[in-house]
């Protein structure tokens, strides 16, 4: 049965596993077969399209971002080699493979019964990043069951967590009752909420770096395709630093620069396909979901985290983040970890801090940069038991390199944490873990509504201290 499993999700992947599941959902909230089917097709589209141009711009920059790492002549002793190796460590070994069917029922079960609003099966795939945390634990202790009881842990606290954010993720990047709920990028969200009501009590509010405002100060320039024509053409020329002198290194800054530029104009055309495929289940929701009380029940579905990605100011936002991480990196105190391949995908990675500071791209980069940096650590401490693990399960590791990891999948504080306490095998601080999540469950379940409205109002006063800095910059 696992098996099975296994190789439905390594055939279909989550381009025709998503679609699929939406079609299902569509005709069982009565959606006529006609227009489920027409909503499934634009997830498949949607879905296809955000990998095909993720996939097409991926390996136009990693060769700057190499380029920028060699030029440093650093030697830190833990590889990044993206996230790939995490999901082979994930689907290789047995106790990963017991939670990609328990981790289906757990959060089918759930979502059934409302012990939480978020159908979590339509995100199959990520669920590697618990297994990968399992296994690891796994291999370290050889205990079953307590590998498994920290994945299911690991699952309800990320659940939660995608509580708080579903509405202000939906209404952000606009796809109607729909959320991301990535393990690996999701548990950022306690830090993202910290680090918003810090920086607005300090005014950082004020300070309007958004793609809206950047537009009304440069005129054409500040388009979204000017901006990423311009931060593609920064980004190449730090990674061609030394080949400034030759036609090769101009060309490859001008073919970075456009091909940012192309994300920006082509991304939004294919987002708008994909929200499309959600309208049919939101519409049918409101009449076929109640909940005890006779109010409709509002859920969220979870989708891929590739449908943020290419949003004008996460982009950005990203794209500033990759040599402000790298130095840090280099220069860190006790930080072991060099970020190499993954960080192209630090735009998945700031999703959810881009979203509840609604935009504001400097919030955004010191929350993120502060994100990153925990993760280097965090990294740090688990990248032997993680090389190990691959090293068991057939990952070969690259010439020159001591350890490995992945930067995206592995900076997690939250699951790092977790991990490194259930390390410990320690009853008291494993049974500390379960009621922090059960006080912290308790208290999303209760206030969610007063949670989403404080989150809504803080996304306003963004937008309202933006008016008046231009109404100050008027007079």
């Amino acid at each position: 049965m696992l098996n099975i499993l296994s190789s439905i999700m390594d055939a279909f992947g989550a381009a025709i596993v998503v679609p699929v599941i939406i079609f299902f959902i569509a005709l069982i909230m009565k959606v006529k077969p006609k227009k489920a089917f027409n909503a499934a097709l634009n997830a498949g589209i949607g879905l296809t399209g955000f990998n095909m141009i993720i996939g097409a711009y991926t390996p136009i920059v990693t060769p700057a971002i190499n380029r920028m790492v060699e030029t440093t002549g650093v030697n830190l002793r833990i590889l990044d080699t993206g996230w790939q190796a995490t999901s082979v460590v994930a689907y290789s070994t047995q106790v990963g493979m017991i939670f990609l069917a328990l981790g289906l029922v757990l959060q089918a079960v759930l979502f059934i019964i409302k012990f939480t609003d978020i159908f979590m099966p339509s995100d199959l795939w990520n669920n590697y990043s618990f297994m990968l945390w399992g296994s690891m634990l796994y291999i370290s202790t050889g205990n079953l069951w307590l590998s498994i009881g920290l994945m299911v842990l690991s699952n309800l606290y990320c659940l939660t967590f995608t509580e708080i954010v579903a509405k202000r993720w939906s209404i952000y990047y606009g796809y109607p009752r729909c959320t991301m709920s990535a393990p690996h990028h999701i548990c950022s969200v306690p830090l993202a909420l910290l680090m918003d009501f810090l920086l607005t009590k300090l005014g950082a509010n004020k300070v309007r770096w958004n793609p809206e405002t950047l537009q009304d100060k440069l005129g054409f320039l500040g388009e979204p395709t000017s901006l990423g024509f311009v931060l593609g053409l920064c980004l190449g020329m730090a990674g061609n630093f030394m080949r400034l002198d030759s036609l090769t290194g101009w060309g490859e800054i001008m073919i970075i620069g456009i091909s940012t530029s192309a994300i920006m104009a082509i991304f939004p055309k294919i987002a708008g396909i994909f929200a499309s495929a959600f309208t049919a289940i939101t519409d049918a929701s409101k009449g076929t979901a109640k909940s005890s009380g006779g109010k409709d029940r509002v859920w969220y579905l979870a989708i891929n985290d590739a449908a943020g990605y290419g949003e004008t100011a996460t982009l950005l936002t990203g794209m500033l983040l990759i040599p402000i991480v790298l130095l840090l990196a280099i220069f860190l105190p006790g930080n072991q970890t060099l970020p190499m391949v993954d960080l192209i995908a630090i735009p998945y990675m700031i999703e959810l801090i881009i979203c509840i500071s609604n935009g504001n791209i400097f919030k955004s980069l010191i929350s993120g940069t502060i994100w990153c940096v925990g993760g280097l650590y965090i990294i740090t401490a688990v990248a032997p038991i993680f090389t190990q693990v691959a090293v068991d399960v057939g990952v070969n590791l690259p010439e020159g390199a001591l350890m490995i990891c992945s930067f995206a999948v592995m900076t997690n504080h939250i699951m790092g944490i977790l991990f490194l306490i259930f390390m410990t095998q320690n009853p008291l601080w494993i049974g500390l873990t379960v009621v922090v999540y059960i006080i912290l469950y308790l208290f999303v379940r209760i206030k969610k509504e007063s949670i989403h409205a404080y989150l809504e109002s803080m996304a306003k006063m963004e937008e309202e201290a933006g008016i008046l800095a231009e109404k100050g910059a008027a007079v």
